[in-house]
């Protein structure tokens, strides 16, 4: 049975082969050769990228699941194993994710006839665009699990520090745009013009309102433009502007509510001001959701392995595609401590390798934990 010394191996030559979303196909190759060196069977999918590997016998079944995608930043960490793919990189920590999951597999393999019931394990592709787990649920993989389970490492909490909550513990992320086209003119001669930049001005403050005019103080909500242009010299009045930025709630009403304010802005400003306005909304990950009881054996399992446990009292306001199973099975998902200086999506994030010392036994007793329930 592979070692520590072995999930850290598998960790870094994954780390030195990142690949984007949905290209992640020598990675999914890497994957398969692994788990088949220990025998572990590959359901056959109509998945491109990305697979789902199964140990045990029996009707109940049990998911694990990881994310494989890397992410288009150029890395600033220099270890001997960084990334040989230009402009690409495990910023996020994927790498580690697929490492202690192989290891969760490995485990499970050879304690397989002890096993009542399956673990299927998913390597989902695509997580970072927000629909690769919808691949996975469309592919019927794990339809009838008891339970799908998943993890994200966690840069500000230590080794062996674990956190996770019951109900919401990530945001829904959606992303808007609106395209204005105005007249261009001579900037000496406004009157000439329609000038989009002044459309520009009223819109971003209409939209900084949202929350703080239009949503309680106790709900939670967070819009942000990340990108504004218009223009490109100085002594002309542009034809069009450009705006666009994130949508982070907890709650589908307040998601809803949200999409029709902006929409709403986006109509009235065009007729105020007479110029056309196209509100583009993208809906990326919903809210993960945690099943109380899960949640409940999820710190029992916890603290079983030997984590300091922590209850969010509080969820995130990241984005996580695992909402892509939490929303349709019962489903818990955790934050587990890699101790990095650097966030998350930072070009020097660089995750303290003994996480992976204790992932693979929290999933492999609460793999067991479940199926031994009657």
């Amino acid at each position: 049975m592979p070692q520590y010394e072995d999930y850290v191996n598998w960790r870094r030559t994954l780390h030195q082969y990142p690949e984007l979303s949905d290209a992640e196909y020598e990675t999914t190759k890497r994957l398969k050769r692994i788990l088949e060196a220990y025998d572990i069977k590959i359901i056959d999918l109509p998945l491109e990228t990305g697979l789902v590997a199964e140990v045990g016998q029996g009707e109940t079944f049990v998911a694990v699941r990881t994310d494989i995608d890397a992410l288009p930043i150029h890395e600033q960490v220099v270890h001997e194993f960084t990334s040989t793919n230009e402009g690409v990189m495990h910023a996020c920590g994927h790498d580690i994710h697929m490492a202690s999951i192989l290891a969760v597999a490995t485990r499970l393999k050879d304690i397989e006839s002890q096993l009542k019931g399956r673990v299927r394990i998913i390597f989902q592709p695509a997580e970072e665009l927000g629909y690769g787990a919808l691949h996975i649920t469309e592919s019927g993989a794990i339809d009838g699990a008891k339970a799908v389970l998943g993890y994200h490492n966690y840069p500000s909490l230590d080794v062996g520090e674990f956190a996770v909550k019951p109900g919401v513990i990530t945001s829904s992320v959606d992303r808007f745009e609106f395209k204005i086209k105005g007249t261009g003119a001579h900037a000496a001669k406004p009157e000439q013009g329609n000038d989009p930049v002044i459309v520009l001005g009223q819109l971003i403050n209409s939209v900084q309102s949202i929350v703080s005019r239009n949503l309680s103080a106790f709900d939670s909500a967070v819009v942000t433009i990340g990108e504004v242009s218009s223009g490109n010299t100085w002594n002309v009045i542009a034809n069009q502007a450009y705006v666009q930025g994130t949508v982070r709630s907890f709650d589908e009403d307040k998601r809803v509510y949200i999409e029709e304010r902006l929409r709403a802005i986006g109509n009235g400003l065009a007729e105020a001001f007479d110029v056309e306005i196209e509100t583009l909304y993208h809906r990326l990950p919903g809210a993960v959701k945690n099943d109380e009881k899960l949640t409940d054996d999820a710190i029992e399992v916890a603290k079983q392995v030997g984590y300091n446990v922590e209850v969010m009292d509080k969820p995130l306001t990241i984005g996580e595609d695992f909402s892509g199973f939490s929303n349709k099975y019962p489903s818990v998902f955790a934050f587990i401590g890699s101790n990095s200086e650097y966030d998350l999506h930072h070009p020097k994030y660089d995750p303290d390798e003994r996480i992976l010392e204790k992932v693979p036994e929290y999933f492999v007793t609460f793999v067991q934990k479940l199926l031994n329930e009657v």
